[in-house]
């Protein structure tokens, strides 16, 4: 599968300075605690959000202005991030856009433009005021990304959905275990407080996906059978069946009674396989931070094996710090974007020259190398 963000750059967003990498259909971001893998994350999740509800919803959630650009010495006033894109219809392009800081907590939309490599389609605005492909188009506010405006234009509607519709996973074992309200079964919520309403609908449409789930489950989780959804009277949550020594047949337990490593084997196979009736529909980018906290390292080489079937549809990003996740002999240098912080700044790259052919040459893995410290980004991308 060709990966739907194919690059991002990013100038002055949190602790990155600037970065310019591409990115692959299976990407991981490995680097140690506090070296910034969440900050990339992040940006991409600041499109979501700021097309999705808001822009002011995605910068007050995450402290206002001051806390989204990066700071520093120079003082930068504004942050910039910038995607090209290839949408299912296989059209590629870039859209971008700077918000810069106003006096006290203030910001606005500086700069957003959207255009195509084969196709004229385009806008453009600077100042709130909009230029583009079409004769009139829809008006521009300096407090609002313009892309949700252009949305309801059949050019830009892909862009925006697609955007809308990616998924981030920070997965929370309380929130999976619930007891959960009902809520929308669509998507997957981003910490998993909607596992259950998720699962039913994966029973109900797409019953294969919801057996894949626990095909890999019983291999995580030995003795696991099953996991269902199931009514608490006006609450739902999850029930597992499990074998138990001496009983003929399997027992069911209530999901609080399970492990923390077990509720996030589920959440993370349940936000990978969740259902859509065409793999575009509702997610082209599914990132999950750290998958392998609560595992055992036995059950990483699974993990692995469902991250990359479910790569060949959907694109799929990962921080990590763990080498068992690595360790596998597959897992190609270009797969990898090793992330440090030089003095407070994060930088983002390609391993180094000498990694990279260690891996190639498999005279390492790139789980060993990070074992040894010896996986960093080429000094070339310190900026």
């Amino acid at each position: 599968m060709t990966a739907f963000i194919r690059s991002v750059a990013l100038k002055n967003f949190r602790s990155i300075a600037e970065c310019d990498v591409k990115l692959r259909s299976l990407q991981f971001l490995v680097g140690p605690n506090g070296a910034g893998k969440s900050s990339f994350l992040d940006a991409l999740a600041f499109i979501r959000d700021a097309t999705r509800d808001s822009l002011d919803h995605a910068i007050r959630n995450r402290g206002g202005i001051a806390e989204v650009r990066r700071r520093s010495r120079g003082h930068p006033t504004h942050f910039s991030i910038s995607v090209r894109f290839r949408l299912p219809s296989g059209s590629t392009g870039r859209y971008a856009f700077r918000i810069g800081a106003k006096r006290g907590a203030g910001y606005e939309v500086q700069h957003e433009t959207c255009s195509f490599d084969d196709r004229s389609a385009h806008f453009d605005v600077k100042d709130g005021r909009a230029r583009g492909s079409h004769a009139v188009m829809p008006p521009a506010s300096r407090d609002r990304l313009y892309l949700v405006a252009a949305a309801g234009l059949p050019e830009f509607e892909d862009v925006y959905k697609s955007f809308v519709q990616m998924g981030f996973y920070n997965l929370n074992p309380f929130e999976i275990a619930g007891p959960q309200m009902p809520q929308a079964s669509d998507v997957l919520a981003d910490h998993g407080e909607n596992t259950a309403a998720v699962l039913a609908e994966l029973a109900r449409l797409a019953p294969e996906r919801k057996e894949r789930i626990e095909q890999y489950l019983q291999a995580v989780v030995p003795g696991i059978v099953g996991v269902n959804h199931v009514s608490r009277g006006r609450q739902e949550t999850l029930e597992f069946r499990q074998q138990v020594s001496g009983a003929t047949d399997s027992w069911r337990f209530d999901a609080h009674t399970m492990s923390d490593g077990t509720l996030r084997a589920v959440g993370l196979l349940v936000a990978l396989f969740q259902h859509a009736s065409e793999p575009w529909d509702w997610a082209p980018v599914i990132a999950i931070e750290e998958p392998e906290v609560a595992l055992h390292p036995a059950a990483t080489a699974v993990l692995l094996d469902a991250l990359r079937e479910v790569s060949r549809n959907t694109q799929i990003l990962v921080t990590s710090h763990s080498p068992d996740l690595l360790d596998h002999k597959e897992i190609s240098p270009e797969t990898l974007l090793a992330v440090a912080s030089l003095n407070g700044n994060t930088i983002i790259g390609g391993p180094d020259p000498a990694s990279i052919d260690a891996i190639r040459e498999r005279l390492y893995t790139a789980g060993e190398l990070l074992r040894m410290d010896q996986l960093e980004p080429e000094q070339s991308n310190a900026l």
